[in-house]
């Protein structure tokens, strides 16, 4: 499993304030805020807390075998890391509804077709093709890395008018990095570029 969610255990005789006052997974908005794109490779079940861990990934890349779904209604509670948020954004509203209301398993086919994750590789190769395209993405422009992670969240809170001026202002600041001038005169020169991350 990539992670099949939370400790049941731990949290089953916990009162509300005691939630509370432990600011249970309050933490993890610290992982979904890192600027480093973060890429979700999920084998197996990602349920719960683990589908919400998958979710605060950049995107996510999926194994056949893979298994989505918030199932808290089951457990008499709902989504406590985001999943009703996240999930709504990724998939619609209807779609969310649908998986938090009934507590169903999406497999990676209807998770591919509707938008959770972004592409499907056999179990076996899950892997091997992430940490391929992770190679590929750490080969480019820190700072572009970092702004193009920043323009697309910001699309979720930003109406579009909004969203294209922040995006261009990004766009802009990136001329005052050596990568920029780098990736420019490589293409001129008919090279590859050699990113510093300045």
């Amino acid at each position: 499993a990539f992670a099949a969610g939370a400790d049941i255990k731990e949290m089953c005789d916990k009162s509300s304030q005691e939630m509370h006052n432990g600011r249970y997974f309050t933490d993890w908005e610290l992982f979904a805020n890192m600027q480093t794109p973060k890429i979700a490779a999920v084998n197996g079940y990602a349920l719960g807390g683990g589908c919400e861990l998958a979710m605060m990934c950049d995107y996510i890349l999926a194994g056949e075998s893979a298994k989505f779904g918030q199932p808290e209604i089951k457990l008499g509670v709902i989504a406590g890391i985001g999943g009703t948020q996240r999930m709504t954004k990724l998939i619609g509203r209807a779609k969310s509804m649908d998986m938090h209301l009934t507590g169903r398993m999406m497999n990676a086919e209807e998770a591919l077709i509707c938008g959770l994750i972004a592409r499907v590789f056999p179990d076996d190769e899950l892997i091997d093709q992430t940490m391929l395209i992770a190679d590929g993405i750490s080969q480019y422009s820190k700072p572009a890395l970092t702004m193009i992670t920043e323009a697309i969240r910001k699309s979720d809170k930003l109406p579009l008018d909004q969203g294209l001026k922040y995006e261009r202002k990004l766009f802009y600041s990136l001329f005052d990095t050596d990568d920029q001038k780098e990736g420019m005169r490589a293409f001129i020169e008919k090279r590859k570029p050699v990113f510093t991350g300045k």
